[in-house]
């Protein structure tokens, strides 16, 4: 990165990117950070005691983006209305619109390298698959070298209370029959891709697929857990209902929770030796993360 000046983290103060700012920091890069108007001050508050330089805009404003870029050198972008509960953040708002105005505004300030995050091919058609795409369509049209990151799902979010994974209470939500196997993937790694991007060849005008260490079945996940306390209650959703509420939905955000809970019924297994080689990087294991998350909870 010696070559890289300030590196700019659209959508810092999410989980993503405040892990991001963290990496980058802690080898000394200069960061800066997009704020808006209604972000938490506690995390615009971490963001600024990490020595992260906030500035404030918002990507649904292509104006307000112009100071931001201008002088970095690279741009990191997270930024999605998924847990964005904020009148006017929408996918389409943000998801598409808003990264559009973001890659236009990293091209007109002649940002060098754009590392986007974005998610694993689906079969499925959703609007926020449909969002993500367009935006690494123009990514790749844009004239800056870019990467593409592909995650499979976050352990961190899908092995959660949030998403019915309930290990407190020893209950699982599994989708599907729970047998197909999951590269699944913790924010702190995808962070630690996306820092790496902006300097190995191997992301240069790439498009890079990345999971965990190990492929399992949410299945193969309730057991892990069950050796660090009780035995689980697991709860199947048929995937033809899931089918249903995907149907049935009319919300774009509604339709696109349904698309991606059918997406991880199939699973999503990918082959990471040759990369996590490549990229010098140690993934955390489902294992690793369970023993973390389960600490004092069965005290």
């Amino acid at each position: 990165m010696e070559n890289i000046k300030s590196i700019v983290v659209v959508g810092a103060t999410g989980f993503l990117g405040m892990e991001i700012c963290k990496q980058l920091r802690s080898t000394g890069k200069a960061v800066r950070g997009l704020i808006r108007r209604t972000s938490n001050p506690d995390k615009v508050e971490a963001l600024r005691q990490l020595g992260v330089e906030t500035v404030l805009g918002d990507i649904k404003d292509r104006g307000s983006l112009d100071d931001l870029m201008s002088g970095a050198g690279a741009v990191i972008s997270t930024a999605s209305s998924t847990l964005s509960h904020l009148a006017g953040d929408s996918i389409e708002s943000v998801d598409r619109d808003g990264q559009l105005n973001v890659i236009e505004a990293a091209s007109a300030a002649g940002i060098n390298k754009f590392v986007f995050i974005s998610f694993n091919q689906s079969p499925e058609s959703f609007p926020l698959q449909d969002a993500k795409r367009a935006v690494e369509n123009k990514l790749m049209e844009s004239g800056m070298d870019y990467t593409i990151l592909q995650p499979t799902f976050f352990m961190d979010i899908w092995l959660s209370p949030a998403i019915g994974f309930d290990f407190p209470n020893h209950k699982a939500t599994i989708y599907g029959d729970g047998k197909n196997k999951i590269s699944f993937i913790a924010i702190q790694d995808v962070a630690a891709f996306a820092v790496a991007s902006l300097t190995n060849p191997e992301a240069s005008h790439a498009i890079v697929e990345i999971g965990g260490p190990e492929a399992l079945s949410p299945l193969d996940v309730v057991q892990i857990f069950e050796q660090h306390g009780q035995q689980f209650e697991v709860v199947h959703v048929p995937e033809e209902a899931l089918r249903s509420q995907k149907n049935a939905a009319s919300d774009p955000l509604q339709q696109s929770f349904a698309g991606l809970m059918l997406t991880f019924a199939r699973g999503g297994e990918i082959d990471m030796n040759e990369k996590l080689r490549k990229f010098s990087i140690r993934p955390t294991s489902v294992a690793n993360y369970c023993t973390r998350v389960t600490e004092g909870v069965e005290a």
